[in-house]
């Protein structure tokens, strides 16, 4: 595009030739061969890249291992063997076919169900998580998980039939 031609300075009234703030026109605007090409990646930068992401990583698990209490880790254990579990049941209902369908929905449901009751508990039993949870303490918080898992086996068995 080519540039904008400004009129001579003798048609140009006084009050307009001279702006008190520098408007869009008037300020520079970066061009293309201004501009800095980009350097592509190279097998160093990637390679620094996984470098920091693992060092992210094993500065999560060590501050994981050294500040978590050991309840709150039995409990993320149980929830990794959740995870698992309904992965497996998940697999198995795609690979192995899904012919009692009710019994496939009531274990995968009392799987999620029993994950998100566990997440509760950890919620409420958090050493962090203390000043939100003032009026429940943990045995009341385990009391209710207990209630909580009671019912939704109870359903879940219903529901097989």
């Amino acid at each position: 595009m080519a540039p904008k031609r400004t009129p001579p300075p003798s048609t140009v009234p006084p009050s307009v030739s001279t702006p008190a703030r520098p408007s869009a026109a008037s300020t520079p605007q970066k061009t293309a061969t201004t501009a800095q090409p980009k350097t592509p990646l190279t097998s160093s930068t990637s390679a620094a890249n996984s470098q920091d992401a693992s060092a992210i990583l094993q500065s999560v698990y060590d501050r994981y291992v050294r500040t978590t209490p050991q309840r709150t880790k039995l409990v993320d254990a149980f929830l990794a063997f959740l995870v698992v579990v309904g992965v497996l049941q998940f697999v198995y209902c795609v690979i192995g076919g899904n012919y009692p369908f009710n019994a496939f929905l009531s274990g995968f449901s009392a799987t999620v169900g029993q994950f998100v009751l566990t997440v509760s508990l950890r919620t409420q039993t958090d050493p962090g998580n203390k000043g939100e949870f003032k009026s429940i303490s943990p045995e009341r918080a385990f009391a209710d998980y207990v209630l909580g898992s009671l019912i939704l086996h109870f359903f879940c068995v219903n529901f097989i039939n």
